[in-house]
């Protein structure tokens, strides 16, 4: 289980995201209840294993303390699969939980696509995409499906268009950027915890999100400076002033580059006093 933050039950403000923000220890505890209730369905279900990958921001914001013991916690930075961390071809399911919609979604709530200032859209093979199909698309490269997909509505849309009938979970109903119609935690959780028993009990069902190779990768950022950055990293190329591009056969390229590019964008971004 991928657990992000941004379409966890309850939040909407950014402040709630980051360490030291407004309501983000609170924000913490929600989270970590929106992973408790698809572990609990999951082993409802029959799961045996269930590894949980804190794949938000400083991936250091789940509670341990709190989280479901059936489960393991995958945590803090550094991952080399950084949101698909855990994942391996021996999983039989792979479930996306607190997810958000792509960057430019109208109606998703705190809608961006892996970095929230820095990155205007990213391709996959040409296509506009957002976190849920990336992650996706490494799980298929695995042969692993993905089972069940939760946040706003925007996001679970997303999902259907991508993957078909997976199961989703919707707990807020975007109103704009920074603003929904939120489920109370109690609702919320316990239909997250309804949506993983289904996705388990049909996983034969769901076949896995098959990306064909070779692999390109495309990121539009907001600054030329960082686009410049970025394209010095070995098989990276500049398509354009704010474009960069990397091509592979290997999916796993994809996910560890897309944390690398986060750092160089983030040392970019402070060193210029994100002034694009």
């Amino acid at each position: 289980m991928s657990v992000d933050m941004e379409g966890v039950t309850g939040l909407t403000d950014p402040e709630e995201m980051h360490a030291g923000g407004r309501g983000y220890e609170r924000g913490c505890e929600l989270m970590t209840a929106d992973a408790n209730a698809v572990i609990a369905g999951a082993c409802e279900a029959g799961a045996t294993s269930v590894v949980v990958n804190d794949a938000h921001g400083s991936t250091k914001n789940l509670r341990i303390d709190l989280l479901d013991p059936r489960a393991s916690l995958i945590r803090g930075p550094g991952k080399p699969m950084r949101m698909g961390q855990g994942l391996t071809a021996d999983c039989q399911a792979a479930i996306f939980a607190g997810y958000h919609a792509r960057a430019g979604v109208q109606h998703g709530v705190l809608n961006h696509t892996w970095m929230g200032k820095e990155i205007q859209n990213v391709y996959l093979n040409g296509e506009v995409c957002g976190e849920t199909a990336l992650v996706a698309g490494f799980a298929g490269f695995l042969g692993v499906p993905v089972a069940l997909v939760t946040g706003d509505e925007a996001v679970c849309e997303e999902a259907r268009a991508l993957l078909g009938d997976v199961e989703t979970v919707a707990v807020k109903k975007g109103v704009d950027r920074f603003s929904a119609e939120l489920l109370t935690p109690a609702v919320a959780q316990a239909l997250i915890r309804e949506g993983a028993a289904r996705a388990l009990n049909r996983l034969s069902d769901f076949r896995p999100y098959v990306v064909p190779a070779p692999f390109t990768l495309g990121v539009e950022w907001n600054s030329t400076a960082i686009a410049a950055g970025c394209a010095l990293v070995p098989g990276t190329r500049q398509a354009g002033p704010r474009h960069t591009e990397f091509t592979t056969e290997d999916f796993r390229d994809i996910m560890a580059l897309l944390g690398l590019f986060a750092t160089i964008a983030g040392r970019v971004a402070c060193d210029s006093g994100r002034y694009g």
